[in-house]
């Protein structure tokens, strides 16, 4: 990594919380960075920029986490222990959801809509994927493609319609994923049984999850200690994965 790695100084596996450091630039060369060092951004939703602010003057007054230059002061980037996983090749796809890949008809895609797949992630009541990170994504999602990382995301159609999708960080044989959603029942579990497929396909199997939830357990998730979770990224995140691109169907995804 470049000197200027923001990232290349923090001991990121023995940190004391999952908040590992505060501020920076919310750009595509800091994203680039972080996730190479297990680290994501993880903002407040705007309504909570006040009480966050007050949060991490305290944290950098009591010197429990360290600021990185750059204009963005209020971006926790955070990296939790324990950390939640899941392996494509051991993701759980229930009877109805077999049926649902069989019966549906839908397609799926990849990095045809990035940035329709980010907005109907953030199309909630209360969301963290500010202005500044959809922005931040996007950027990282048109850069050049590079062994280092690069933004992806699953589309799932019906038709030409948008019915659900997710998207992520590949990072070398890992990818991070940070959201999902679905417009029609499962469409965002078949966008997750797409994307273990591709990465399959592409010699990875590695899926990051991050936090633990009770939805992703009942898929596969498992939790690991942050610093096995460290130690496997770092083996994996030089070596390439390319995810194919061309629609598909999902029925493949659960033959007769």
């Amino acid at each position: 990594m470049p000197p200027a790695d923001p990232f290349a100084a923090l001991d990121v596996a023995r940190a004391p919380r999952s908040i590992v450091a505060l501020g920076g630039t919310l750009d595509a060369a800091t994203l680039v960075s972080a996730y190479r060092a297990g680290c994501f951004p993880w903002p407040s939703a705007d309504e909570d920029e006040q009480a966050l602010e007050r949060q991490t003057r305290r944290l950098v007054r009591r010197g429990y986490v360290p600021v990185l230059p750059g204009p963005d002061r209020l971006v926790p980037w955070c990296s939790p222990d324990p950390r939640a996983v899941l392996l494509a090749d051991e993701l759980v796809v229930r009877r109805s959801l077999r049926a649902r890949l069989r019966s549906c008809g839908w397609t799926a895609t990849v990095d045809a809509a990035f940035n329709e797949v980010v907005d109907g992630c953030a199309d909630r009541d209360s969301t963290w994927i500010t202005a500044r990170m959809r922005a931040a994504y996007a950027e990282l999602h048109r850069s050049p493609p590079s062994p280092l990382a690069g933004a992806h995301s699953i589309e799932v159609w019906d038709g030409t319609r948008l019915v659900g999708g997710l998207y992520g960080v590949l990072v070398g044989q890992v990818f991070c994923g940070e959201s999902m959603f679905h417009r029609e029942r499962d469409a965002s579990k078949v966008a997750l049984a797409e994307l273990c497929a591709r990465l399959l396909e592409a010699g990875a199997r590695l899926l990051d999850v991050q936090e633990e939830t009770s939805h992703l357990a009942s898929l596969g998730q498992v939790l690991v200690r942050r610093a096995d979770y460290l130690a496997v990224l770092a083996a994996l995140r030089d070596t390439p994965a390319v995810l194919a691109t061309e629609r598909r169907p999902v029925a493949r995804l659960a033959p007769a």
